[in-house]
C-alpha cells in the first residue's frame, strides 16, 4: 500500500515530537541526575538537592511531557482527519 502524501506528513510530525519529547525524558532523566550530583550538593529539606530534583522535579517533567504529547496528537489527529471518533 502506498502512502499519500497526507499520511507522510502526518507521520513526520508524528515522529518530529516523539524525537523530541524523548530527547526530554533522556536530558531530565539522566542527564540532570548525573549532574545534580556535583553541582547541586546543598541539602533541602533534609535530602541532597539532586535527590531531591531526581525524586521530585522529574515527576512533574514526566506528567507535563505525556500531557503535552496527548494534546498535540489530539490536536495533530483533528487536523489530519484520524482522531477517534470521526466518521
Amino acid at each position: 500500500m502506498e502512502l499519500s502524501e497526507k499520511h507522510r506528513e502526518y507521520w513526520r510530525k508524528n515522529v518530529t515530537i516523539t524525537i523530541i519529547l524523548l530527547a526530554i525524558w533522556f536530558v531530565v532523566t539522566f542527564v540532570i541526575g548525573y549532574l545534580a550530583r556535583d553541582v547541586f550538593s546543598f541539602n533541602f529539606f533534609g535530602w541532597t538537592f539532586a535527590f531531591w530534583t531526581g525524586a521530585q522535579g522529574a515527576l512533574v517533567v514526566y506528567v507535563l511531557i505525556i500531557w503535552f504529547y496527548a494534546r498535540y496528537m489530539n490536536n495533530l489527529d483533528q487536523q489530519y482527519g484520524v482522531a477517534e471518533g470521526e466518521d
